[in-house]
């Protein structure tokens, strides 16, 4: 942008109420939710929907409206997912609104803080360390260091003076400034980057995936099949066309897992709503699955295992200067310096500052961990020793080591011997050591026992002094050797090795959760600095502090919108809960598609009709998989989540279906054997009979252990399952025709109950098993 062109809004009063109104905001449309309208798609317009409604026009080609029940449930999940995904949608929006990125503005000559979407080109934006920049344009008084890795990806700090410009979707790291707004909105020059770089990743989801490989499959095979058993039917079995289609639309309705789209997105929507009940912020539905998952937490040390507050505790003189000469030395330099991090606000709190003229300022940054101020005669550094010093004491390494050892971080205070350049690094004369104390969360120990006792592993990271950060993790229950990352050469071996890291920079922050991905670990990370944004970005789920910057809690999947550190056990066991009750319910529902696709085999190369009909279907899956399953869905179930979700759901479900498969062959032995010469009436009902006893006897084995729930979940649904089967119009409705079964044909059934128990039980607790031995394996 050429500056020459623009007029420059009034420095001292910044755009009036009337200009305001006249000028285009920032406003872009707002994706952190599902908007109703795709809500109602995404629950209404789905293939599965399509299929089920083409199935149910069929069914009333034939005048058989009693067999289109299967609307019923589809109609119901529907409405579940719509109401659940809404009331999510409410929560979390009315979450954002409190959370919603703002921004410092003059106006009238006074200066507002306003919502980015509010300000409007040609505002004037008051800028900070922390800031994330959300429109395009120039400083017009004031200097800060901006890091524009989301834009360029490269992390090194930019020094921007008077008239250079700052582009959206940078950050602020250093210095105090004043912007004025060029290009808002949607013609930011980082438009579609930012967003890429805020939420737009593709989080890692099992869940996601394995239910995406189910759709495929299901939908490869659902069109073939269909056809191949209707032409069996109507022109080698000779059935009528209605019982032709009536036998079709069994098969292919069994086959689509109808609920378990919409339950996963129930499930995943409650999850949110109950975090959001705790003051989490959910930006990215799919990290509650990685939360069950994760094995490594990486947590930040300032602002996360301490509250993020400083005190200084004493002064040290090194050479003729006095504790007080250094205090005025201190009071000047915090009065000049415009750093508003948690060191500058501890160093402020001990010195009140002073105002004195100043030549030039050097803001902190996270780089080259010090910052300068040059007064007329003299200059002053303050920093980590070893970042200023080219050729550090012996003697005073020693001390601010054995500080370091009491969890005390220190800072230097030089006087520049020499012109202070950019890195601060030179021959400075040590005249002070600042002690400063991190304030430890309360409840830290206990928190990180929890994450251990629950086989997740802990990674303190930090900028500070090794041995400072050691002895604080030491205090807060991490008891591990640290070491300083300045002299690691492996990342990989390191990370391997020790579990606490000091003098870490934001790049190495950002390989060690590459790094640890790579190893195969699950990674969470906490973070609440500018420093922090790279490593978050890479982190499988990454969690910000409310009280962060901006650029922090654009990049997270989750926010602590009250810093509610000692939430973290819950957001894991909620995370866990999603997954296991999915887990659980899924396999109900692969029971059913696995049912059929083995039903539609047989039908095709061994039985001459497919032995059930859609009715018939709609019972067995609604008492023993439908309604079960949302009750299932919502029970606390915190079990470390172990194991790949696709083979443990298929391996969960094939006993179920594998008995059942049996128990249809044995039907069609018996009858073929026993010279029955059953009708297709006797044989469904049949089949209906022991496919419905094998289906809760599945409901049963998925709820064990047992609770009170689950015990009164069994009991009514087999109850029920026993009404629909003794009751005359209920029994007519469902199509399951006691009365025609002989003597005989009955005893078959009630003698093969226990078998189907046994044989259930006895593969599922095999499988059980070798699952068990697989985890431990992996």
């Amino acid at each position: 942008m050429d500056i020459k062109d623009i007029k420059v809004t009034d420095m001292d009063k910044g755009l009036s109420a009337s200009q305001v109104l006249q000028a285009k905001s920032n406003k872009i449309e707002d994706q952190s939710s599902k908007s109703y309208k795709k809500i109602l798609q995404a629950n209404i317009f789905s293939l599965f929907n399509a299929i089920n409604v083409f199935l149910a026009f069929l069914v009333v080609l034939t005048g058989s409206y009693r067999n289109m029940l299967f609307m019923g449930v589809v109609i119901g999940n529907a409405l579940i997912g719509i109401v659940q995904e809404v009331r999510s949608k409410k929560k979390l929006d009315a979450l954002a609104l409190l959370n919603q990125q703002k921004a410092h503005v003059l106006r009238d000559g006074k200066v507002d803080k306003i919502p980015v979407d509010e300000i409007v080109e040609n505002d004037l934006i008051l800028l900070q360390a922390g800031d994330q920049i959300c429109v395009d344009g120039f400083l017009v008084s004031g200097e800060v260091e901006c890091n524009e890795s989301l834009l360029t990806g490269e992390s090194d700090a930019i020094h921007k003076n008077q008239g250079d410009t700052l582009y959206s979707g940078s950050y602020v790291e250093a210095g105090h400034a004043k912007m004025q707004a060029v290009h808002v909105g949607e013609d930011t020059y980082v438009h579609s980057i930012l967003k890429h770089a805020q939420r737009e990743k593709k989080y890692p989801s099992q869940l996601r995936d394995s239910i995406n490989s189910i759709i495929r499959f299901c939908t490869i095979i659902l069109f073939p099949a269909g056809i191949l058993l209707f032409l069996k039917s109507f022109f080698i079995s000779q059935y009528s066309l209605n019982a032709s289609i009536l036998s079709t639309v069994a098969a292919v309705v069994g086959m689509i897992p109808e609920g378990l789209v919409i339950l996963t997105s129930i499930a995943l929507a409650i999850g949110a709503l109950r975090l959001a009940n705790q003051k989490v912020l959910v930006q990215e539905l799919y990290c509650i699955e990685t939360l069950a998952r994760v094995d490594t937490l990486c947590l930040d040390k300032t602002g996360t295992i301490t509250e993020g507050s400083m005190k200084v505790t004493g002064i040290e003189p090194l050479s003729k200067y006095s504790q007080k000469e250094i205090r005025t030395i201190l009071s000047r330099m915090f009065g000049a310096l415009q750093d508003e991090n948690a060191t500058a606000l501890a160093i402020r709190e001990y010195c009140p500052v002073e105002v004195v003229p100043v030549k030039q300022i050097i803001p902190f940054s996270s780089s080259r961990k010090a910052s300068a101020v040059l007064f007329e005669e003299e200059g002053y550094i303050i920093g980590a020793y070893p970042f200023i010093v080219k050729q550090p004491d012996a003697s005073i390494v020693e001390k601010i080591e054995q500080y370091a050892k009491r969890g005390i971080r220190v800072l230097a205070l030089c006087k520049a011997k020499e012109s202070v350049q950019d890195s601060l690094l030179g021959d400075h004369e040590p005249i002070g050591l600042i002690l400063i104390q991190d304030v430890l969360r309360k409840d830290i120990q206990t928190i990180l026992s929890y994450f251990y006792k629950q086989g997740v592993d802990i990674k303190i990271i930090s900028g500070d002094d090794a041995n400072t950060v050691q002895a604080i993790a030491q205090k807060a229950g991490v008891q591990s050797l640290a070491v300083d990352m300045n002299t690691v050469q492996n990342i990989d071996l390191a990370l391997r090795e020790y579990s606490v890291f000091g003098r870490v920079t934001p790049e190495q922050k950002r390989d060690m959760i590459l790094a640890l991905k790579k190893q195969g670990h699950t990674v969470a990370m906490t973070g609440d600095g500018v420093n922090d944004v790279m490593a978050l970005k890479e982190a499988d789920c990454s969690i910000a502090m409310g009280s962060g910057s901006e650029a922090t809690k654009n990049i997270a999947s989750l926010v602590l919108l009250e810093d509610q550190f000692a939430a973290l056990p819950s957001i894991l066991n909620q995370g866990r809960c999603v997954i296991n009750n999915i887990q659980r319910t899924a396999s109900l529902f692969l029971v059913k598609t696995l049912l059929s696709l083995g039903c539609s085999l047989l039908t095709l190369f061994l039985l001459e009709s497919y032995p059930f009909l859609p009715i018939q279907l709609t019972l067995i899956s609604s008492l023993a998989t439908g309604l079960p399953s949302f009750v299932l869905t919502l029970e606390p179930n915190t079990t470390r989540v172990q194991g790949h979700f696709l083979r443990t759901v298929f391996s969960k479900a094939l006993p179920g279906a594998f008995c059942i498969l049996l128990a249809i062959i044995g039907v069609y032995c018996f009858d073929v054997l026993g010279h029955q010469n059953l009708t297709y009436t006797q044989f469904s009902t049949m089949c209906t009979l022991l496919a419905g006893c094998n289906a809760l006897c599945v409901l049963i084995s998925v709820c064990k252990p047992m609770t009170k729930l689950r015990m009164l979940l069994v009991i009514l649904m087999c109850s029920a399952f026993i009404v629909c089967c003794i009751v005359p119009s209920l029994q007519a409705w469902f199509c399951i025709e006691l009365g025609v079964l002989t003597w005989i044909q009955k005893l078959y059934v009630l003698i093969n109950i226990p078998i189907i128990f046994a044989v259930v039980f006895g593969l599922s607790r095999f499988v059980d098993k070798k699952l068990k031995k697989s985890k431990k394996n992996s």
